[in-house]
Parts: structure tokens; sequence; C-alpha cells
């Protein structure tokens, strides 16, 4: 189902307010660019600093403008539980085509709380869902054991999105998920790593300002065509690796996004928009790629 390149698609903000027509631009450039899907709503999206009615407005204008071209993978996770029950129902609702969970963060809860977190939610709705591990930001982590077991009792869970930063997890997980469970990559630079270990894609943070060049590289690869691949990504090696590292995420791409004039450079605290070094850094990236 989630074969393919999935873009973690930033919130397009203008004085304090979603940006609408900015964000059906940025939807448009990730259909003509190929991607498979959208990720609305997630950490690249902000959702923690979007309120409950911006973050259902987001996901309508989202389904909205994908209009069936794209899947829509809605970011509902919450560190209540309850909070994404009630997100991931109103998801359904809307139109999206999956869920996005990520780990509770800040609770640190148990892995025993982390399954019965995760079934719950999956009991409250007939979405498809997409585990998110990603223990940079939340600290706990999806354990293998954890992901097999909820696959195995939950029939909406479906897959999962690794953002560890560590390859052999895909080892790890592959090894007590069941066959035709998912693993897509979370971290650009690691795409191609994860996909030689059996995940099926990646959900993309570059992809917002180079979708073509990211499905380039992931189709090659759901081909078997690992050279043409990898020559894509020495190619754009530095531009990946910077959005992931000059700062910390949205800050780099929505600034990327904003040189390019794809939006405004507006984000909401305690982000700060990119200034200084870094944002020179992003510029002089955008210029040699001849993005802007």
């Amino acid at each position: 189902m989630f074969a393919g390149t999935h873009t973690a698609i930033i919130t397009p903000f203008r004085d304090g307010q979603v940006d609408e027509a900015a964000f059906r631009q940025l939807i448009e450039k990730q259909v003509a660019g190929g991607v498979q899907g959208i990720v609305p709503v997630g950490t690249t999206g902000e959702s923690p600093t979007l309120d409950a009615d911006e973050h259902l407005e987001v996901i309508r204008i989202a389904v909205d403008a994908a209009a069936g071209r794209v899947k829509v993978i809605a970011g509902t996770g919450a560190n209540s539980t309850s909070e994404a029950i009630h997100l991931t129902e109103e998801a359904e609702i809307i139109g999206a085509d999956a869920s996005l969970q990520v780990t509770p963060y800040y609770n640190k809860p148990s892995q025993e709380g982390l399954y019965y977190h995760f079934r719950a939610i999956a009991e409250s709705s007939s979405l498809p869902i997409m585990l998110y591990s990603v223990p940079g930001r939340s600290i706990v982590e999806i354990a293998p054991e954890t992901a097999a077991r909820l696959a195995q009792e939950c029939e909406t869970i479906v897959a999962i999105k690794e953002a560890g930063g560590r390859v052999e997890r895909v080892d790890q997980l592959k090894a007590v998920l069941p066959t035709g469970f998912e693993i897509l990559s979370g971290d650009d630079p690691l795409t191609i790593e994860f996909m030689k270990r059996g995940a099926c894609g990646v959900v993309s943070v570059a992809s917002n300002i180079v979708p073509d060049k990211i499905s380039a590289l992931v189709n090659a690869m759901l081909a078997g065509g690992v050279a043409k691949a990898e020559g894509i990504q020495a190619e754009y090696f530095n531009l990946l690796s910077t959005l992931m590292s000059v700062d910390t995420n949205p800050m780099p791409i929505k600034a990327a996004a904003a040189l390019m004039g794809l939006c405004s450079d507006e984000i909401r605290l305690p982000m700060l928009p990119l200034k200084g070094e870094g944002l020179e850094q992003v510029r002089t990236l955008l210029n040699k790629y001849s993005l802007i």
C-alpha cells in the first residue's frame, strides 16, 4: 500500500494563519513530481503548534487538493490516546487514506503502554495505520516485538515509518514482522540503505522541494536499479544531508521552500525562521542545484 515516496509536507503560514493557497500549490508540486502520497500534519507539518481545528482543516485541504491523485496519510498521532483517537476518527470522516501514528512523546510510555495506545487507536477506526518510531523526538522507540504484536493483532496496522537513524533496525523489524508489513525510511539520506534491506520507500522531507528526484530514486530502487538510485543520491546527497542537519526540522526545509517562492518562511514558536549561517548554507545549496 505504501511502496514509493510520501512527502512529509510542510504547513505554510501567512500572518499567523494556515496559507491555503500556498499549501495547495505545494500539493500540486508533489503530484507533478510523481510522489505516491503526502503526509500532512506530521512533524514537518508542525503538528505540535496547530490547534485541533487547524489540524483537521489542513487534512481537509490536503484531501480536497489531492483529489485521489496521491494518497493522504494524515498525521493524527498524539501523546494523549483520546486525542489521537479523535483526530483519527475525524480524518477518516474527512476522507484521508491512512493515518500516521507517532510514538507518544514526553510521556515515555512502556512498551506495554505503547501496545495499548496503538491498539486503542486501531480499534477506533478502519483507516490503515502507519506507525512512526522517532526516538530522537519522542525518546521511546517502538520495539520490534511491539510492532510485531500490533501487526499480528490489529489488522489495520500495516506499516511503520522508521526514523531512528539506524539501518540495522530494518533487519530487526523484518525478522519479526509478518510478511507484507511495510517498512519506510524516515530519513532521506538512509533511504537506499533501508531499501536494500527490505524497506519499500520513504516518508521524505526533501521531496517538499525535489519530489521528482526523490521519486526517481525510490522508483529506481523498487525496480532493482540500485546503480541508478545511487547515482541520484550521490548527486543530491549534500542537499539531503544539509536539510536534515543544518538545524531542527522543519526549519531548513521551510527556509528552502521560502527561498524557492513556494511559501513564506513563517514558522510558529518555539521554532524560528532559519537565519544567518544556516540560511546561507541552504541558499548556497539551492543555487548549486539550480533550484533558485
